[in-house]
């Protein structure tokens, strides 16, 4: 069994790991602050009171990435993802300033995906088109809802109409757009999803990202849980969401990302495959590879806290060396998200370890019928896609510890739970 999965190299006898050739590199840019923050949110994001310190923190974050050289030096930057927070409250001014600056400090690829997070409530065409002129070729959009009951339940600072106007402007001057959209919201019923569904489809965007909303901790829902639908109603509205789709033509290739064939988002399947990324700003996560170790980076988180140490010369709250076991359990807890997986081969050049490293534990999980049975591929199966969790955790460490921090950015919003 194991040896039809993987290969028969003794990775017990590897103390690190070792590369032949570095993974791809993005670049994450946190901009940390929002016009409000939504009670179901427990990213790093804090409301602007007055004008947010726009040219102070774009020279924090050329500081930043200058810091950083040393450790990407030479290497090509394949995405950018500008995320938060609410990058869209910046001026295109202030965009055009951050992306001619890294331009000017990393080599970035000439047909890198740009990526700019926008909320309908900031939505003003000409800034839009400001920010496409600046760079930009891919916009996110956080509708959430086209529904105005959810929407107020969900305390976003938006409206139906704005949500409206900014995804028609979005796909006008971007064409690249994707739609946040959530469900199992508060009240919520299948035919309500499906109605928001429907609007969304209405635009035909090229990516549509549908996220299980959850109570997370450190959050007001969670202090304070909203009434949401039970397990059996949330089975349907995925049930529904999952044939909707697929009938429109898009893929479901990865957990809660959908996508017309080619339309996949670049800069987020980098972290799925376990490729590098350099994250700067405030409380942005890196994870970058060097000839015979990993670490992961995080930066103060505190906007304040971070310009003050950004200015100091020393932006990292954490740096740490991944170990051996949690390398394993890192490079499954993303892959297994894409529906397709990914070639067997992938796992020794993305982790420097070969594939028995994880032997047991894919033998294990083709066992219960959770990973495919393929020498060629890791991927899961419908049913370990269905009990995603529970496959994930096979591929921890077996000594008792907290599983190592591997929340990066915006990428690891959700996860199903059934």
């Amino acid at each position: 069994m194991s040896t039809a999965i993987v290969g028969v190299v003794d990775a017990g006898a590897l103390t690190g790991p070792h590369f032949a050739a570095l993974p791809p590199l993005a670049l994450y840019v946190h901009i940390p602050w929002c016009l409000k923050k939504c009670p179901y949110c427990d990213f790093n994001s804090h409301e602007a009171h007055g004008e947010a310190p726009e040219d102070a923190y774009v020279d924090a974050l050329f500081a930043d990435l200058e810091w950083a050289l040393p450790s990407i030096w030479g290497r090509k930057v394949v995405t950018v993802f500008i995320g938060g927070g609410t990058p869209s409250l910046f001026s295109a001014a202030a965009i055009d300033r951050l992306l001619a600056g890294m331009r000017a400090r990393v080599p970035l690829s000439p047909d890198a995906e740009v990526t700019l997070e926008a909320n309908p409530g900031t939505f003003e065409r000409e800034k839009f088109a400001g920010f496409s002129a600046a760079g930009v070729n891919r916009l996110s959009i956080g509708i959430q809802s086209f529904n105005p009951q959810h929407l107020r339940s969900l305390g976003r600072v938006h409206d139906a109409d704005e949500a409206r106007r900014a995804a028609d402007a979005g796909l006008a001057i971007f064409g690249n757009v994707n739609f946040d959209l959530m469900y199992a919201l508060p009240e919520q019923t299948v035919a309500d999803a499906e109605a928001d569904l429907a609007q969304a489809l209405a635009f035909a965007p090229p990516h549509l990202s549908f996220y299980h909303l959850t109570l997370e901790p450190n959050t007001l829902f969670h202090r304070y849980p909203p009434r949401l639908p039970d397990d059996e109603v949330t089975a349907d509205i995925e049930d529904a969401v999952e044939a909707t789709l697929a009938a429109a033509g898009y893929v479901h290739y990865e957990t809660s990302a959908h996508a017309r064939p080619g339309r996949q988002g670049r800069h987020n399947l980098n972290y799925w495959q376990f490729g590098d990324y350099l994250g700067i700003g405030a409380g942005a996560h890196s994870k970058l590879s060097f000839a015979n170790r990993i670490v992961r980076q995080v930066r103060h988180k505190q906007p304040k806290q971070y310009l003050e140490q950004v200015a100091a010369g020393a932006p990292l709250q954490e740096n740490t060396e991944v170990s051996r076991a949690d390398t394993g359990f890192e490079f499954m807890l993303n892959a297994l998200r894409l529906a397709d997986g990914v070639p067997a081969t992938l796992f020794a050049e993305r982790t420097g370890y070969p594939l028995s490293l994880v032997q047991r534990q894919l033998a294990d999980a083709a066992e219960r019928g959770l990973v495919a049975i393929d020498p060629t591929v890791i991927r899961p199966t419908a049913l370990g896609r269905r009990f995603l969790n529970d496959l994930q955790a096979l591929f921890l460490a077996e000594t008792p510890r907290e599983p190592p921090a591997v929340r990066t950015q915006r990428i690891d919003v959700v996860e199903r739970r059934r």
